[in-house]
């Protein structure tokens, strides 16, 4: 199987860097410079890895990882229908699109005529994957054929991907969890403590099942790789961005605006959801305020801290 990467940020680096240590792997990307990647500082590419700036090169590709920002998907997949039509796609963004409310497996669904579409999700930094620590992955695609070859083309000794038909519960364990990341931040950057942050994590929790299993995931899968293992990385170390962006918004200091955060527009997306569907999102449709400045730090906290008693 010939495979191909889309976006040579930090994720997709390190996807060609892990893969390209096994298999020749094409890699396109904008302003690319030689074999180093931008967002992995020290990281070469293997010499498997062919580099192109040229959309076209990716043709003879079996397998396409499109490893884009979740907000830019929508459009560049309706804009390259006819190059990626047929070609087993494989998701490598979390998120759900503001526009939509789909998210990337339900958008690249949209292209006719294509095959079942994939999306590789689950606990990893990308520093991690680059440098050759041992990362486990959630591969979900509903067709278990196609599942079953890419998760075989796409492991190697140290990147072990697990298997799933659940592709809603994948992709949104992956989404949610950023909203909760960017919570968690906040509550650490507001010197909240520890306690607070173990017990927003566990609540954060309750709520991505809760709007998972309405839009019908399975249990399970929130409880595995792309669900809680996710949840557990990102709301606990600060190479999450997610992570680092909400401790900045707490402490009110400034953030590189540089770095895609992705739950900043999943967290507006998944308030619209909630609200128009009736799920209880306290935590989300907070999130998505403090994001868009129409309610203070102090207000949320407070907030979330009077909401009634109830059994857990």
């Amino acid at each position: 199987m010939k495979i191909a990467i889309l976006g040579a940020g930090a994720f997709g680096g390190a996807l060609a860097v892990a893969l390209g240590r096994e298999r020749p792997v094409t890699l396109w990307g904008r302003g690319l410079e030689g074999r180093q990647i931008a967002r992995l500082p020290g990281i070469t590419l293997p010499e498997a890895v062919s580099v192109t700036p040229d959309l076209a090169a990716i043709a003879p590709a079996d397998a396409v990882l499109l490893a884009l920002p979740m907000q830019a998907l929508s459009a560049f997949s309706a804009d390259h229908a006819t190059l990626l039509r047929g070609k087993a796609l494989v998701a490598c963004c979390k998120g759900v699109d503001l526009r939509t409310g789909l998210g990337p497996v339900e958008l690249l669904a949209q292209l006719e005529g294509g095959r079942a579409p994939a999306v590789l999700t689950g606990p990893s930094f990308a520093a991690d994957i680059a440098r050759g620590l041992p990362t486990a992955l959630t591969l979900a695609c509903t067709d278990e054929t196609l599942g079953a070859q890419l998760q075989h083309a796409l492991s190697t000794p140290v990147l072990r991907l697990y298997r799933s038909t659940d592709v809603i519960g994948a992709e949104l364990g992956g989404a949610l969890k950023n909203i909760v990341a960017i919570a968690a931040g906040v509550v650490i950057g507001a010197g909240l403590g520890d306690s607070a942050r173990a017990a927003l994590m566990t609540r954060g929790y309750a709520e991505m099942q809760r709007f998972a299993l309405a839009r019908g995931a399975r249990p399970e899968t929130l409880a595995g790789l792309s669900g809680f293992g996710d949840l557990v990385l990102t709301c606990t170390s600060q190479l999450s961005r997610n992570f680092r962006f909400g401790q900045a918004l707490g402490a009110a200091t400034p953030f590189d605006a540089s770095q895609t955060v992705e739950g900043v527009a999943t967290a507006k997306a998944v308030a619209q959801i909630a609200a128009k569907d009736g799920i209880d999102m306290p935590i989300s449709t907070m999130v998505a305020a403090l994001v868009d400045g129409t309610v203070t730090l102090g207000a949320a906290i407070q907030s979330l801290l009077t909401r009634p008693l109830k059994q857990e």
